[in-house]
Protein backbone atom coordinates (compact mmCIF):
# COMPACT_ATOMS: atom_id res chain seq x y z
CA UNK A 1 0.00 0.00 0.00
CA UNK A 2 2.81 1.79 0.55
CA UNK A 3 5.29 3.45 -1.81
CA UNK A 4 8.32 5.44 -1.46
CA UNK A 5 10.56 7.98 -2.97
CA UNK A 6 12.88 10.73 -2.44
CA UNK A 7 10.79 12.61 0.28
CA UNK A 8 10.02 9.76 2.36
CA UNK A 9 6.42 7.20 2.61
CA UNK A 10 3.82 8.18 0.34
CA UNK A 11 0.30 6.41 0.57
CA UNK A 12 -1.25 5.92 -2.87
CA UNK A 13 -3.75 3.90 -1.63
CA UNK A 14 -6.18 4.75 1.18
CA UNK A 15 -8.83 3.37 3.45
CA UNK A 16 -12.53 5.04 3.82
CA UNK A 17 -13.91 4.18 7.18
CA UNK A 18 -17.54 5.01 6.80
CA UNK A 19 -19.03 6.06 9.83
CA UNK A 20 -16.22 6.23 12.16
CA UNK A 21 -17.08 4.50 15.85
CA UNK A 22 -20.10 3.31 14.07
CA UNK A 23 -18.70 0.20 12.13
CA UNK A 24 -20.80 -2.14 13.80
CA UNK A 25 -24.33 -0.30 12.57
CA UNK A 26 -23.11 0.39 9.12
CA UNK A 27 -25.48 -2.47 7.35
CA UNK A 28 -28.64 -0.17 9.64
CA UNK A 29 -27.36 3.08 8.35
CA UNK A 30 -26.68 2.12 5.05
CA UNK A 31 -30.84 1.69 4.84
CA UNK A 32 -31.62 5.18 4.48
CA UNK A 33 -28.59 5.89 2.07
CA UNK A 34 -30.10 2.96 -0.42
CA UNK A 35 -33.35 4.45 -0.02
CA UNK A 36 -32.40 8.23 -0.32
CA UNK A 37 -30.56 7.28 -3.26
CA UNK A 38 -32.96 5.59 -5.48
CA UNK A 39 -35.74 8.32 -4.66
CA UNK A 40 -32.85 10.56 -6.57
CA UNK A 41 -32.14 8.45 -9.44
CA UNK A 42 -35.79 8.04 -9.96
CA UNK A 43 -36.99 11.58 -8.77
CA UNK A 44 -34.77 13.37 -10.79
CA UNK A 45 -34.61 11.10 -13.92
CA UNK A 46 -38.78 11.58 -13.87
CA UNK A 47 -38.18 14.95 -13.65
CA UNK A 48 -35.43 15.45 -16.43
CA UNK A 49 -37.54 12.76 -19.18
CA UNK A 50 -40.99 15.07 -18.31
CA UNK A 51 -39.52 18.48 -18.80
CA UNK A 52 -37.32 17.07 -22.28
CA UNK A 53 -40.85 15.23 -23.58
CA UNK A 54 -43.23 17.61 -22.43
CA UNK A 55 -43.06 21.11 -24.87
CA UNK A 56 -45.28 22.90 -22.69
CA UNK A 57 -42.44 22.10 -19.67
CA UNK A 58 -40.09 24.00 -22.09
CA UNK A 59 -39.80 27.34 -20.75
CA UNK A 60 -36.62 28.77 -18.55
CA UNK A 61 -37.44 27.48 -15.41
CA UNK A 62 -38.28 24.10 -16.41
CA UNK A 63 -34.45 23.92 -18.12
CA UNK A 64 -32.46 25.23 -15.24
CA UNK A 65 -34.79 22.50 -13.18
CA UNK A 66 -33.86 20.21 -15.74
CA UNK A 67 -30.18 20.97 -15.18
CA UNK A 68 -30.20 21.48 -11.41
CA UNK A 69 -31.92 17.83 -11.81
CA UNK A 70 -29.21 16.18 -13.78
CA UNK A 71 -26.56 17.52 -11.06
CA UNK A 72 -28.39 15.92 -8.66
CA UNK A 73 -28.44 12.82 -10.38
CA UNK A 74 -24.18 13.19 -10.86
CA UNK A 75 -23.85 14.70 -7.24
CA UNK A 76 -25.59 11.39 -5.42
CA UNK A 77 -24.02 8.96 -7.45
CA UNK A 78 -20.15 10.35 -7.06
CA UNK A 79 -21.28 9.58 -3.40
CA UNK A 80 -23.77 7.18 -2.41
CA UNK A 81 -22.42 3.77 -3.89
CA UNK A 82 -18.88 3.91 -2.57
CA UNK A 83 -20.72 4.48 0.98
CA UNK A 84 -22.77 1.45 0.26
CA UNK A 85 -19.49 -0.54 -0.63
CA UNK A 86 -18.20 0.48 2.37
CA UNK A 87 -21.53 -0.33 4.53
CA UNK A 88 -22.05 -3.77 2.96
CA UNK A 89 -18.71 -5.00 1.52
CA UNK A 90 -16.47 -3.48 3.62
CA UNK A 91 -14.57 -1.92 0.43
CA UNK A 92 -13.17 1.09 1.57
CA UNK A 93 -9.85 0.71 -0.12
CA UNK A 94 -9.34 3.59 -2.48
CA UNK A 95 -6.40 5.00 -4.89
CA UNK A 96 -5.05 8.18 -4.92
CA UNK A 97 -5.74 8.89 -8.55
CA UNK A 98 -9.84 7.73 -7.90
CA UNK A 99 -9.67 9.70 -4.26
CA UNK A 100 -8.95 12.62 -6.29
CA UNK A 101 -11.40 11.81 -8.98
CA UNK A 102 -14.38 11.22 -6.36
CA UNK A 103 -13.64 14.60 -4.51
CA UNK A 104 -13.35 16.41 -7.69
CA UNK A 105 -16.60 15.63 -9.40
CA UNK A 106 -18.59 16.08 -5.83
CA UNK A 107 -17.06 19.76 -5.38
CA UNK A 108 -17.29 20.52 -8.99
CA UNK A 109 -20.93 19.17 -9.20
CA UNK A 110 -22.00 21.52 -5.60
CA UNK A 111 -20.48 24.28 -7.16
CA UNK A 112 -22.85 23.68 -10.71
CA UNK A 113 -25.56 23.35 -8.24
CA UNK A 114 -25.12 26.39 -6.57
CA UNK A 115 -24.95 28.26 -10.00
CA UNK A 116 -28.03 26.78 -11.01
CA UNK A 117 -30.24 27.70 -7.85
CA UNK A 118 -28.14 31.88 -8.54
CA UNK A 119 -29.74 31.68 -12.37
CA UNK A 120 -33.14 30.13 -10.91
CA UNK A 121 -33.17 33.25 -8.84
CA UNK A 122 -32.54 35.30 -11.80
CA UNK A 123 -35.54 33.91 -13.72
CA UNK A 124 -37.57 34.24 -10.77
CA UNK A 125 -35.98 37.85 -10.42
CA UNK A 126 -36.86 38.74 -14.46
CA UNK A 127 -40.23 36.62 -14.53
CA UNK A 128 -41.43 39.05 -11.66
CA UNK A 129 -39.54 42.31 -12.09
CA UNK A 130 -40.07 41.73 -15.84
CA UNK A 131 -42.74 39.91 -16.48
CA UNK A 132 -43.33 41.54 -20.21
CA UNK A 133 -39.90 40.56 -21.27
CA UNK A 134 -39.28 37.82 -19.71
CA UNK A 135 -39.24 35.34 -22.81
CA UNK A 136 -37.34 37.96 -24.98
CA UNK A 137 -34.56 38.33 -21.99
CA UNK A 138 -34.40 34.77 -21.18
CA UNK A 139 -34.15 32.65 -24.73
CA UNK A 140 -33.49 29.39 -25.17
CA UNK A 141 -29.63 30.50 -27.00
CA UNK A 142 -29.18 32.51 -23.37
CA UNK A 143 -30.39 29.47 -21.14
CA UNK A 144 -28.01 27.46 -23.02
CA UNK A 145 -24.89 29.63 -22.83
CA UNK A 146 -25.50 30.09 -19.33
CA UNK A 147 -25.73 26.17 -18.63
CA UNK A 148 -22.26 25.89 -20.31
CA UNK A 149 -20.81 28.94 -18.34
CA UNK A 150 -22.34 27.14 -14.65
CA UNK A 151 -20.58 24.13 -16.04
CA UNK A 152 -17.57 25.62 -17.29
CA UNK A 153 -17.07 27.83 -13.90
CA UNK A 154 -17.40 24.57 -11.61
CA UNK A 155 -14.96 22.16 -13.96
CA UNK A 156 -12.77 25.44 -13.95
CA UNK A 157 -12.45 26.15 -10.07
CA UNK A 158 -12.01 22.42 -9.34
CA UNK A 159 -9.98 21.26 -11.91
CA UNK A 160 -6.50 22.83 -10.32
CA UNK A 161 -7.21 21.59 -6.86
CA UNK A 162 -6.28 18.00 -8.99
CA UNK A 163 -2.30 19.27 -9.32
CA UNK A 164 -2.19 20.55 -5.84
CA UNK A 165 -3.33 17.59 -4.53
CA UNK A 166 -1.11 15.23 -6.79
CA UNK A 167 2.14 17.32 -5.37
CA UNK A 168 1.38 16.70 -1.96
CA UNK A 169 3.35 13.72 -0.03
CA UNK A 170 1.03 11.78 2.14
CA UNK A 171 3.18 10.26 4.88
CA UNK A 172 0.93 11.18 7.88
CA UNK A 173 -1.95 8.13 7.35
CA UNK A 174 -3.64 6.44 5.14
CA UNK A 175 -6.62 5.89 7.29
CA UNK A 176 -9.79 8.44 5.95
CA UNK A 177 -12.55 8.76 8.51
CA UNK A 178 -15.34 9.33 6.06
CA UNK A 179 -17.86 7.75 3.40
CA UNK A 180 -16.13 9.76 0.44
CA UNK A 181 -12.94 11.44 -0.51
CA UNK A 182 -12.87 15.39 -0.35
CA UNK A 183 -10.22 18.49 -0.43
CA UNK A 184 -9.96 19.28 3.05
CA UNK A 185 -9.84 16.31 4.43
CA UNK A 186 -7.21 14.32 2.36
CA UNK A 187 -4.79 17.14 2.15
CA UNK A 188 -4.52 17.17 5.81
CA UNK A 189 -2.77 14.02 5.67
CA UNK A 190 0.26 15.08 3.92
CA UNK A 191 3.22 16.71 5.27
CA UNK A 192 4.36 19.13 3.31
CA UNK A 193 3.23 23.09 3.51
CA UNK A 194 -0.72 23.59 2.59
CA UNK A 195 -0.65 26.95 2.30
CA UNK A 196 -1.39 27.16 -1.21
CA UNK A 197 -3.90 24.21 -0.96
CA UNK A 198 -5.51 26.50 1.84
CA UNK A 199 -6.21 29.73 0.08
CA UNK A 200 -7.00 28.51 -3.12
CA UNK A 201 -9.94 26.39 -1.15
CA UNK A 202 -10.89 30.03 0.13
CA UNK A 203 -10.71 31.55 -3.26
CA UNK A 204 -12.76 29.06 -4.62
CA UNK A 205 -15.39 28.99 -1.69
CA UNK A 206 -15.63 32.70 -1.62
CA UNK A 207 -15.76 33.38 -5.60
CA UNK A 208 -18.26 30.37 -6.18
CA UNK A 209 -20.53 29.30 -3.34
CA UNK A 210 -20.25 32.93 -1.02
CA UNK A 211 -21.10 34.88 -4.18
CA UNK A 212 -23.99 32.48 -5.24
CA UNK A 213 -25.34 32.97 -1.97
CA UNK A 214 -24.76 37.02 -1.74
CA UNK A 215 -25.98 37.27 -5.03
CA UNK A 216 -29.04 35.12 -4.88
CA UNK A 217 -29.98 37.27 -1.31
CA UNK A 218 -29.57 40.62 -3.31
CA UNK A 219 -32.17 38.77 -6.23
CA UNK A 220 -34.98 38.21 -3.82
CA UNK A 221 -34.42 41.45 -1.72
CA UNK A 222 -35.28 43.23 -5.44
CA UNK A 223 -38.09 40.46 -5.70
CA UNK A 224 -39.52 41.38 -2.38
CA UNK A 225 -39.19 45.20 -3.26
CA UNK A 226 -41.29 44.87 -6.50
CA UNK A 227 -43.76 42.53 -5.06
CA UNK A 228 -44.54 45.01 -1.84
CA UNK A 229 -45.22 47.41 -4.24
CA UNK A 230 -47.92 45.38 -6.40
CA UNK A 231 -51.44 47.06 -6.56
CA UNK A 232 -53.21 44.04 -5.15
CA UNK A 233 -52.85 41.17 -2.56
CA UNK A 234 -53.87 38.48 -4.75
CA UNK A 235 -51.09 39.30 -7.03
CA UNK A 236 -48.41 39.80 -4.38
CA UNK A 237 -49.54 36.28 -3.14
CA UNK A 238 -49.43 34.97 -6.90
CA UNK A 239 -45.79 36.70 -7.45
CA UNK A 240 -44.41 35.17 -4.12
CA UNK A 241 -46.29 31.44 -4.24
CA UNK A 242 -43.97 31.18 -7.67
CA UNK A 243 -40.63 31.37 -5.47
CA UNK A 244 -41.84 29.08 -3.11
CA UNK A 245 -40.26 25.64 -4.23
CA UNK A 246 -36.95 27.34 -4.98
CA UNK A 247 -36.68 29.01 -1.42
CA UNK A 248 -37.37 25.17 0.04
CA UNK A 249 -34.94 24.34 -2.44
CA UNK A 250 -32.12 26.83 -1.77
CA UNK A 251 -33.16 26.55 2.31
CA UNK A 252 -32.28 22.43 1.65
CA UNK A 253 -29.37 22.98 -0.36
CA UNK A 254 -27.32 25.73 1.73
CA UNK A 255 -28.62 25.30 5.05
CA UNK A 256 -27.18 22.21 5.89
CA UNK A 257 -23.72 22.64 4.32
CA UNK A 258 -23.27 25.91 6.50
CA UNK A 259 -24.68 23.95 9.73
CA UNK A 260 -22.10 21.38 8.85
CA UNK A 261 -19.76 24.20 8.54
CA UNK A 262 -20.83 25.99 11.45
CA UNK A 263 -20.42 22.34 13.70
CA UNK A 264 -16.81 21.45 11.93
CA UNK A 265 -15.63 25.32 13.38
CA UNK A 266 -16.84 25.67 16.45
CA UNK A 267 -18.15 22.09 17.70
CA UNK A 268 -15.00 21.21 19.24
CA UNK A 269 -17.07 18.41 21.32
CA UNK A 270 -18.86 17.23 18.94
CA UNK A 271 -18.00 13.21 18.20
CA UNK A 272 -16.38 12.51 14.48
CA UNK A 273 -19.73 10.38 13.57
CA UNK A 274 -21.71 13.28 14.38
CA UNK A 275 -19.55 15.30 11.65
CA UNK A 276 -19.87 12.51 8.89
CA UNK A 277 -23.37 11.99 8.96
CA UNK A 278 -23.70 15.69 8.76
CA UNK A 279 -21.58 15.91 5.93
CA UNK A 280 -23.61 13.14 3.84
CA UNK A 281 -26.83 14.81 4.72
CA UNK A 282 -25.60 17.82 2.71
CA UNK A 283 -25.12 15.39 0.01
CA UNK A 284 -27.90 13.23 0.11
CA UNK A 285 -30.95 15.27 1.06
CA UNK A 286 -31.49 17.61 -1.96
CA UNK A 287 -30.81 15.06 -4.97
CA UNK A 288 -33.88 13.21 -2.97
CA UNK A 289 -35.89 16.15 -1.91
CA UNK A 290 -35.67 18.57 -4.56
CA UNK A 291 -37.60 16.50 -7.08
CA UNK A 292 -40.27 16.11 -4.29
CA UNK A 293 -40.88 19.64 -3.80
CA UNK A 294 -41.25 20.67 -7.33
CA UNK A 295 -43.71 18.04 -8.11
CA UNK A 296 -45.49 18.83 -4.89
CA UNK A 297 -45.69 22.42 -5.13
CA UNK A 298 -45.49 23.04 -9.51
CA UNK A 299 -49.24 22.58 -10.33
CA UNK A 300 -47.72 21.80 -14.06
CA UNK A 301 -45.37 19.54 -13.01
CA UNK A 302 -47.55 17.91 -10.51
CA UNK A 303 -50.14 16.83 -13.11
CA UNK A 304 -47.04 16.20 -15.83
CA UNK A 305 -46.32 13.10 -13.07
CA UNK A 306 -49.92 12.49 -12.81
CA UNK A 307 -50.42 11.77 -15.86
CA UNK A 308 -46.92 9.40 -16.56
CA UNK A 309 -47.49 7.65 -13.52
CA UNK A 310 -51.09 7.24 -14.50
CA UNK A 311 -50.44 6.11 -18.06
CA UNK A 312 -47.97 3.73 -16.61
CA UNK A 313 -50.90 1.83 -14.63
CA UNK A 314 -53.39 1.57 -17.19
Amino acid sequence: MDTVNHTGLSYTFFHLLGIPGLEDQHMWISIPFFISYVTALLGNSLLIFIILTRSSLHGPMYLFLCMLAGADIVLSTSTVPQALAIFWFDAGEISLDRCITQLFFIHSTYISESGILLVMAFDRYIAICYPLRYTTILTNSLIGKIGVTIFLRSYGTIFPIIFLLKRLTFCRSNILPHTACEHTGLSKYACNDLQVNIWYGLFVLMSTVTLDVVLIFISYMLILHTVFHLPSQAARHKALNTCGSHVCVIILFYGPGIFSTLARQFGHQISADIHVLLANVCILAPPMLNPIIYGVKTKQIRHQVTHVLFLSLK
